[in-house]
């Protein structure tokens, strides 16, 4: 073989490789780039208002919600989760008609209630350690990433949860969360601020 036929040879294996290469790239990369889009789903919420409402209400089934200058922490959870295309109120609400006995029964609940059930975050936190990622909840930083789901315990049971968004606090360079404590969507440097009950990745039904 001559030494131009060689360099043919090795020059088209490198092109090959190159381009398979590039294709396990653009097959794995949805599931970063939902998580990229999650975290800003989470951001633009941070420029609503909305008043902290717990109350039952009545919503339609799929698709549902509550009044949109309204809600809770979980409620900013699923219109992020919904403006990337999933519907937790259906997911969870599908998953509990089939598998009501391992979820909580906290509230004197005797069967599924899909106005209710994806606001509550003891039936979050089931859900995604059913059909996502129960991550490692750890004391280190670089363990949370954006798109991240994170629940706490604010303290005498009081359960909450946020988003981690690709902010940094400029304090300390760490992830910000996107939470609704009270105040309506904020974007916050409160990672810590509680004890940590729970760390998922979800990217929706049938990932």
């Amino acid at each position: 073989m001559t030494r131009r036929a060689h360099l043919a040879v090795l020059t088209g294996f490198v092109l090959v490789t190159v381009a398979a290469a590039q294709t396990n790239v653009s097959s794995t990369g949805g599931q970063p780039k939902f998580l990229e889009d999650l975290s800003a789903a989470a951001i633009q919420r941070t420029h609503r208002s909305v008043r902290y409402d717990p109350a039952y209400v009545r919503i339609p089934y799929p698709g549902g919600d509550v009044p949109s200058d309204t809600g809770v922490c979980t409620d900013e959870v699923v219109r992020a989760y919904r403006t990337v295309g999933v519907d937790l109120q259906k997911e969870v609400h599908e998953d509990m008609l089939k598998n009501f006995a391992v979820y909580p029964h906290g509230w004197q609940v005797l069967r599924p209630d899909s106005n209710i059930d994806h606001r509550r975050v003891p039936n979050l936190r089931v859900f995604f350690s059913r059909h996502g990622t129960a991550l490692p909840v750890t004391g280190h930083v670089n363990d949370y990433r954006p798109g991240d789901l994170v629940t706490w315990d604010l303290g005498a049971g009081v359960p909450h949860i946020g988003i981690v968004v690709d902010r940094k606090s400029a304090e300390n360079g760490r992830y910000m969360i996107v939470h609704n404590i009270g105040a309506g969507p904020r974007m916050e440097d409160v990672l810590f601020n509680w004890k940590i009950t729970g760390h998922y990745r979800y990217f929706g039904p049938g990932n």
